[in-house]
């Protein structure tokens, strides 16, 4: 089987049978396809349908790419931080003397990133729902000027107003639970080292008390074997749906760029940096203290528990 490539489709049953068996050999030339279950700082474990679980070796002469246009002819260069569980991608690489894959080029679609990156961040926030909350906040605009015009009228809008915005609540919190679930399956990690960055409203400045608390999470970091880095940016509830999701993704982007630039994390060591918005509060946005606490990027230092050749 050396020097043939692996074909990941309908005419690799055979082939797929002998990986599960015996691994990659040294020098073979691989193809294929699959969903990216774990990641640690130098390699990947991906689940194809036919050849079993492939560990893949990320080098700093990997690229990664995505296909561009409509023959998907020309390709964009993307960052390593894109490599997350969830992901679906082709590998196309070497096999090692430890029955790995030195991946030499990696692709994966836009589409397929943008699904990956909604189960990193643990929700999903499609057009729909945000459509939805947009009807919903001018509706109680609306339940609110009748009130002007009869007491009794607005409190029955402010009523089917509150039921409304429960429900959709209801199904937001169960898809996000569905969501969280999925990304649970695919991982299992030890958390090594934590931080939470806070910010002032509307912010996305790091105080020197947090940046000094990165600089030492980042000491920590580098002292340990195949870790990888993850950055969850929040916000509190005042503003729009919409522009909190923005600025919890530039604080949490905010934050990934002061740990490569600062702290000497190397960039292939950080996953995508997830905008959670207003979701998974800490404290009630109901106080000022509250909406404080959720003003935050959570920072954690992860080690795969079952990935192997990490």
């Amino acid at each position: 089987m050396k020097g043939k490539s692996v074909a990941i489709g309908t005419c690799g049953a055979l082939l797929g049978l002998t990986l599960i068996a015996y691994g990659v050999t040294n020098g073979e030339k691989v193809k294929a396809n699959g969903l990216i279950t774990e990641r640690g700082s130098e390699s990947l474990t991906l689940k194809t349908q036919t050849a079993g679980d492939l560990v893949v070796v990320l080098t700093d002469d990997t690229k990664v790419q995505q296909p561009k246009g409509l023959l998907k002819l020309r390709k964009e260069d993307m960052g390593m931080t894109a490599l997350i569980p969830g992901l679906k991608i082709e590998v196309e690489g070497v096999g090692d003397a430890q029955n790995r894959v030195v991946a030499n080029t990696i692709r994966f679609s836009k589409k397929d990133l943008q699904t990956a990156e909604a189960i990193q961040a643990g929700l999903t926030p499609t057009q729909q729902a945000v459509q939805t909350n947009a009807q919903n906040i001018q509706t109680n605009k609306e339940g609110i000027q009748a009130n002007q015009q009869g007491i009794q009228a607005n409190q029955q809008d402010i009523a089917a107003n509150k039921v409304q915005i429960a429900s959709n609540r209801e199904a937001i919190d169960a898809n996000q639970e569905a969501v969280n679930k999925r990304f649970a399956d695919l991982t299992d990690y030890d958390t090594k080292a934590s931080v939470t960055v806070y910010f002032t409203s509307g912010s996305t400045t790091i105080s020197q008390k947090d940046k000094d608390a990165l600089a030492q999470l980042g000491r920590d970091a580098t002292n340990l074997k195949g870790y990888i880095v993850e950055v969850k940016g929040y916000a509190d509830a005042s503003g729009s749906a919409a522009m909190n999701q923005k600025l919890s993704m530039e604080r949490a982007q905010g934050v990934v760029a002061y740990l490569m630039q600062n702290c000497s994390i190397p960039v292939r060591h950080i996953v995508a940096p997830g905008a959670m918005g207003e979701a998974d509060p800490a404290a009630s946005n109901e106080t000022s203290q509250g909406r404080k606490e959720n003003r935050r990027v959570e920072v954690k230092v992860l080690v795969s528990k079952g990935l192997t050749g990490a």
